[in-house]
């Protein structure tokens, strides 16, 4: 960002009396004195003492030697006045305005140099008078001063910043200004430039100037927008101009990892049917590399964009044929890699197809006052048939394609002309190229060349009348290989430029090859990602880049561009942390007077805005008299405070001072002078002037004010003080606080977000309100980008109480400056300070009640960053709590010890820990024995899930007993014990025995459903079972009642399926049925039992799930139209959200869901089929209850997948209507299936295209919910009836197509015993 302002009076040089004259003048009278008399030494010496004694003797009025001159000046340019006088005694020399003596102190600079008196006066129009006195008379002189009004002069104040925008958006530079005089009809002229290029106002550049400002408004950015804007205002009488950059990032890409779009877009070598297009390629920081552009046009009237090329094209330049004479057309390009297509880039400029050779063809005469044109047509006589064309040559040789230009022929002819090519490679035959394609330019490309091949190319010009002879041949044409990217930039270095910004500078390539520019990428300094600092192609080898993060490191590279791509990337730079350039500061300000005695001035001042890049460390003051011109050193040795007392002053003299700040770097320069102070005692009553106003904390709507307490205490101590606030350039002010506050700090509230404030402070004490501090400097209230609060914490590691605040912005002097209650904490046992980075942390050794209070830090030499948190008990007694429990630690658990029985019989025990280390340790104790891993155990665990297992490989009578696991990770431990005696061991050991049975089973043929029946249309009941793990060797037998039966048809094994008719199925059919499965691996059997004798259905088992606890009967057989009617404490249970009845083809079951202590009890299930009624019963639900959820085995996982509202039990809907089915499903989002990143609360529907087409939807729908941790089965009844139908009545868990096997089966039985009477 630069800044230049060129004020008029550095235009043009104005005359100005030099202040020395009267003092060559006297010393050339004095010469010439001298020179008149050349005698000797002595006879000098003496006469000089006669001579002395003479004048001394001789009295004589004032006389003015030289007199006041008369000035005529513009406003605001300072005049001198001066003068010189002779008298004995010497005169005394007063001076005054219109005769009244001059009284205001500091206006008027006096001095009295070699004899010649002078006054330095302000614009004012005024007469001023020297009035020369001795004792024998008086002398006056006078001049009058007159001010002309200004010259029109242009002051920028707020200058717009470097700016970023993102393609698509828009974006607005200002830049507000002081005209003086302001002319509202006659307004200074504004002109924009981009990169020194003048820009005029269009669609895509809208510009303003008036009302105090000028602004630049780009409402649709792209790439094509960045670079350095200037704004320069233009007067007659001077210029002021200020420039800053823009730059332009890609917007998202059109897929992940696309390229961003291409920019430049320009036509060249425009003809009739015919045009070159070129462009800039985009920079590819971390995208794969392009691998060529498609090139779109749209004729100008329409929306629609036609691809111009099949290919992409490698490089960056494209010749389109094919256009239209006449027509106008827009382009624009996309850059294609492996992953996508980019963005379009900017339309180019409207092009119109016109042939350039027309205009050439045009003869102009001078005929007086009339201009004759006339065309080579009118001159050629009648032509018929044209010309051969002339100068057959290749314009364009690329790898890709070849452009092709001639002259056009002459004559030529009126008639409408077009071209035909022929090629020839070698010594072949003449081969016509544009077989379809009148072409009417003068150039063509041609993209089918060989490679390796030369061409040589001739060109006939055809109109209606026939075809002209055909031109020479050109030279051989060769396709070439492409000439390549550039070299890669040479030693790259990275310097300090400002607090967020690097300057960064290289080496141009060694071969440069039509270079574009470059384009920067930095990388911070550990990260892996790289970042574009630019995303135009920049000319020069020098760039400042700007956004980075005040004191953080980066490394910079370099890469060369033109139109065939990127070259390879520069070497790195070295790592650069981002601090400001080192000069000496800038100026301190705000001197204010702090107290007197009539001897002495105390005086403060504020540290400069600018620390010069190191930390100021001296400060130096000077001062003088106010009517004077000379200033005196105050202090040799430096001042390290910003507040000094003045000695030995005249009492009743009024006094200026400047101080100068000095760094490492230097002395900077002085401050501005401050206001005339005058010296006298101080003795009023009321305490002096608080100072030193700074501002902490600011934000949006309040910000903390601090200050210094007065040096004048005046005749009381100070008990309080007033804060007034103003909005800047107001005058009106208001006292913030009603009460006087006793401290030296005040939160202020209520401010208005982006207004700017100034504050002042009144010190009170017993006899009243004092004087009022110098005013602060404008706050904004808007907090710094980025700011971040301070975070009360606990270590994990340690379990320290702390206060932590992370930075913002940072630079290498800056210190992290923490405070209670806005008092310094210097060195306190009971905290410490360290800092890290960007990050500082207040550690409490031994926090209780004593650390409570409001804490602040401030982050020195940068614009403000600071923050403060208020500790309270509460939240201190919480850290406390967590602070105990870090220090002495457990894991903690999701799930205790806990078993599963496995394939093959195998028992798993396992617990799952919330969080594990690498370094975690362990061991298993079983009957106070610890177990290792071996033979016949098998101990492991998973860090990544927490989870800790041991398999027990053969699981007999030996293992009952108590499991225990003992865990240490780190400092933390724990344990988690399962007891495995008695019923529940029994229960472990008959699972484990059954699935070691089950996994001996299927090595061999074995049935992968057992036996089942169903009844066909017919009525012919089907004894069925499927079957796996079979070969042509298996063979299947079916017995009743242990005699076997031989089908007609032998059963196919190898099909899946066997089955066994009954035809006629009467009561003759009762028995037992029995299929027998083998082959030499072994063999499998299925009974099933229709002999009506013994129990079909088991005693009631209880089984636990993640849902919560299961009661159910196996039977024989199943089915939902068999009355089931399931009791609680003998009262009838109906099926609800609680308490879910329902079965499967082999069993009957009632869901409890999340049981609770009102569920305990006694439970039964009567079930009739018709002729008899059975009865199962849990005698009771208490004590089984009691020791499930006791054990950790039974478990309800927060984070299983479950449906938790929404879901009707019954729908019934009228056919051809559209239902959804939702339902809010809960469960862990990183197993859920559904996918709702953010939360754990999901909502998943049924479409409402699957359901209610006509009544065959009728039925029973599920949704399965399920994850890692378990999961839920959720049904609901769906009735779909035709229109002008009753409503059906639903019944609750009806299939959706019910297996008709004991109805039909009743059906037929009843039938045959009627037939049999």
């Amino acid at each position: 960002m630069a800044s230049k302002v060129i004020p008029w009076y550095k235009k043009k040089h104005v005359s100005q009396v030099k202040t020395d004259y009267a003092y060559h003048h006297t010393k050339h009278v004095s010469k010439q004195h001298t020179e008149r008399y050349d005698i000797d030494s002595l006879q000098v010496k003496g006469m000089m003492r006669k001579r002395v004694d003479l004048l001394e003797e001789i009295p004589k009025l004032p006389d003015f030697l030289v007199a006041l001159r008369p000035h005529t000046v513009w406003e605001k340019t300072p005049v001198k006045l001066f003068c010189t006088v002779e008298g004995n005694p010497r005169p005394i020399v007063k001076w005054s305005v219109y005769l009244d003596p001059l009284s205001t102190p500091g206006k008027y600079k006096i001095e009295n140099k070699y004899g010649v008196h002078s006054l330095i006066v302000s614009s004012d129009t005024a007469e001023y008078s020297a009035v020369a006195t001795n004792q024998h008379g008086t002398a006056t002189s006078k001049a009058k001063i007159i001010i002309h009004a200004s010259k029109l002069d242009v002051s920028l104040l707020d200058r717009f910043p470097v700016s970023f925008g993102v393609e698509g958006n828009s974006i607005r530079l200002v830049c507000t200004m002081v005209v003086v005089p302001d002319l509202p009809n006659i307004p200074p002229i504004a002109q924009w430039y981009r990169d020194d290029k003048l820009l005029k106002p269009s669609k895509l550049v809208e510009m303003s100037v008036g009302g105090g400002a000028a602004s630049l408004t780009l409402p649709h950015l792209a790439k094509d927008d960045e670079g350095l804007y200037t704004l320069r205002i233009f007067t007659k009488d001077g210029t002021a101009e200020h420039s800053a950059y823009l730059f332009v990032s890609d917007a998202a890409p059109s897929a992940p990892g696309a390229p961003g779009a291409p920019m430049s877009v320009k036509a060249y070598d425009i003809n009739s049917d015919y045009v070159l297009v070129a462009w800039k390629p985009p920079n590819t920081v971390n995208e794969a590399p392009i691998t060529g552009y498609f090139v779109d046009r749209c004729e100008a009237g329409t929306d629609t964009w036609v691809q111009c090329n099949d290919a992409p094209v490698k490089i960056c330049k494209y010749p389109v044929h094919g256009l239209r004479v006449g027509h106008s057309y827009y382009f624009r390009v996309r850059a294609v890699n492996s992953s996508g297509i980019s963005r379009p880039s900017r339309k180019s400029d409207k092009v119109t197809a016109l042939d350039a050779a027309e205009s050439e063809r045009l003869q102009g005469t001078d005929e007086g006052k009339y201009d004759i044109v006339i065309k080579d047509d009118d001159l050629e006589g009648y032509v018929t048939i044209p010309g051969e064309p002339t100068d057959v040559h290749a314009s364009e040789i690329f790898k890709s394609y070849v452009v092709l230009s001639w002259k056009p022929p002459s004559p030529r002819g009126r008639a409408p002309l077009w071209y035909v090519i022929e090629k020839v490679s070698g010594t072949g035959d003449w081969q016509r190229i544009n077989t379809t394609v009148k072409l009417h330019s003068p150039r063509y490309p041609v993209f089918d060349l060989q490679d390796g091949q030369k061409y040589q190319f001739r060109v006939y010009s055809v109109n209606m009348y026939g075809s002209s002879e055909a031109s020479a041949p050109s030279e051989p044409i060769q396709k070439v290989d492409e000439d390549g990217v550039p070299s890669a930039p040479g030693h790259v270095v990275a310097t300090r430029n400002t607090k967020s910004s690097v300057f960064v500078q290289w080496e141009a390539p060694k071969h440069l090859k039509h270079l574009m520019g470059y384009y920067i990428d930095g990388r911070v300094v550990g990260a892996k990602e790289w970042f574009a600092c630019n995303h135009k192609p920049f000319k020069h080898t020098r760039f400042v880049v700007h956004g980075l993060i005040p004191g953080e490191t980066y490394v910079f590279r370099v890469q060369a561009v033109n139109l065939f791509g990127l070259s390879e990337e520069s070497q790195e730079s070295s790592p650069i942390a981002v601090e400001p350039a080192l000069a000496t500061p800038s100026s301190p300000f705000g001197i204010t007077m702090l107290s007197s005695d009539g001897s002495s001035i105390t005086v403060a001042w504020k540290s400069p805005k600018h620390c010069g890049g190191s930390k100021v460390n001296a400060y130096y003051i000077d001062k003088r008299d106010a009517d004077t011109l000379v200033w005196k050193e105050v202090n040799l040795n430096a001042v390290t405070e910003r507040m000094c007392t003045v000695e030995n002053l005249k009492e009743g003299t009024f006094y200026e001072f400047r101080v100068t700040a000095g760094n490492m770097a230097g002395v900077g320069l002085p401050s501005a002078a401050s206001v005339p102070m005058k010296c006298e005692a101080w003795t009023m009553e009321e305490p002096g002037p608080a100072y030193d106003l700074s501002f902490s904390e600011v934000r949006s709507h309040s910000l903390v004010i601090l200050w210094r307490a007065p040096i004048y205490t005046g005749a009381s101590a100070v008990t309080g003080y007033f804060v007034d606030m103003a909005k800047k350039g107001s005058s009106e002010f208001v006292t913030v606080n009603q009460e006087a506050v006793s401290h030296r700090y005040l939160q202020v509230t209520g401010l208005e977000e982006g207004e700017s404030y100034v504050f002042r402070v009144r010190a009170v004490n017993a006899h009243g309100v004092g004087k009022p501090s110098q005013l602060s400097e404008p706050v904004c209230a808007k907090a710094i980008p980025g700011t971040k609060e301070i975070v009360a914490g606990v270590d994990e590691e340690t379990g320290d109480v702390f206060l932590s605040l992370e930075a913002c912005e940072i630079c290498e002097m800056s210190k992290f400056v923490w405070s209670k209650n806005y008092k310094l904490i210097s060195d306190c046992p009971r905290v410490a300070v360290t800092t890290k980075g960007r990050t500082s942390r207040l550690t409490f050794t031994n926090p209780d009640k004593d650390d409570l209070g409001k804490y602040s830090v401030i982050v020195t030499d940068t614009d403000g960053v600071s923050a403060s948190h208020t500790l309270t008990e509460d939240a201190l007694n919480t850290m406390l709590e967590l602070s105990y429990a870090i220090r002495h630690p457990i894991v903690p658990l999701k799930h205790g010890l806990n078993y599963e029985v496995l394939e093959k019989g195998h028992v798993r025990f396992w617990l799952q820990a919330v969080k594990l280390s690498p370094s975690v340790s362990y061991r298993f104790i079983v009957n106070d024995k610890e177990v290792t891993s071996g033979e016949g155990q098998k101990i492991s665990h998973d860090v990544a899930t927490g989870i800790i297992q041991m398999t027990v490989d053969h699981f007999t009578r030996a293992n009952e007993g108590t499991y225990t696991v003992q865990i240490h990770d780190g400092k933390a431990k724990t344990q988690s014990s399962l007891v495995l005696v008695g019923d529940v061991f029994k229960a472990a050991l008959k699972e484990a025995e059954f699935q070691r049975k089950e996994h001996i089973r299927k090595q061999g043929p074995h049935f992968s459903e057992y036996l089942y029946f169903t009844v066909t249309e017919d009525c012919t009941v089907m004894l069925v079972c499927k079957v796996a793990n079979v070969k042509k060797e298996s063979t299947l037998h079916w017995y009743k009642d242990d005699e076997e039966i031989v089908p007609d048809t032998p059963p196919n094994v190898m099909s899946g399926s066997c089955a066994l008719p009954l035809p006629l199925f009467s009561r003759k059919d009762h028995g037992v049925y029995k299929a027998v499965l083998s082959d030499d691996r072994g063999k499998d059997t299925s009974v099933f039992d229709i002999s009506g004798k013994g129990a079909s259905a088991s005693e009631l088992v209880l089984q636990c799930t993640p849902e919560g606890i299961r009661l159910q009967c196996y039977m024989n057989y199943y089915t939902e139209e068999m009355k089931t009617i399931w009791k609680h404490k003998e009262n009838k249970i109906a099926s609800s959200e609680k308490m879910r009845i329902g079965g499967t083809a082999e069993m009957a079951w009632m869901q409890i869901c999340d049981p609770s202590d009102k569920e305990k009890g006694h439970y039964s299930m009567e079930i009739s089929d018709g002729v008899k009624t059975h009865t199962r019963t849990l005698t009771s639900l208490d004590k089984v209850k009691t020791s499930i959820l006791k054990s950790d085995f039974f478990f309800f996982c927060s984070d299983r997948g479950r449906v938790v509202g929404g879901l009707p039990d019954v729908v019934t809907i009228m056919e051809e209507k559209s239902l959804s089915l939702t339902c809010t499903v809960w469960g862990d989002r990183k197993s859920l299936p559904l996918s709702t990143p953010g939360s754990c609360l999901t909502v998943a529907s049924l479409p409402a295209s699957s359901l209610t087409k006509s009544p065959r939807d009728s039925g029973k729908y599920s949704i399965n919910v399920r994850n890692k941790y378990g999961g839920e089965f959720v049904e609901i009844t769906v009735s779909v009836y035709r229109h002008g139908e009753k409503i059906p009545e639903p019944k609750l868990g009806r299939p959706k197509q019910p297996p008709p096997r004991l109805t039909c089966l009743n059906t037929c039985l009843n039938s045959y015993e009627s037939t049999d009477i």
